[in-house]
C-alpha cells in the first residue's frame, strides 16, 4: 500500500471546496457608553449574506 503526503489534495475535497463559499462580515458599531468601535465578525455562507446584513 503506498503512502499519500499529507500536502496531496487526494481526499480533501469536501474541505476543499466549502472555505470559497463563505465570506467574512465586519460590522462596526459604537457602544454608548464608552463612545468606543465595537466590530462584530462573523462567517456566513454567501448564499445567506442578504439575511445576515439585515439582522445586524
Amino acid at each position: 500500500m503506498a503512502k499519500v503526503s499529507k500536502n496531496a489534495k487526494v481526499g480533501k475535497r469536501g474541505a476543499a471546496d466549502g472555505g470559497k463559499n463563505h465570506v467574512k462580515i465586519v460590522v462596526s458599531e459604537r457602544d454608548p457608553k464608552t463612545g468606543a468601535y465595537v466590530y462584530k465578525e462573523k462567517m456566513v455562507h454567501k448564499d445567506k449574506l442578504e439575511e445576515t446584513l439585515k439582522s445586524f
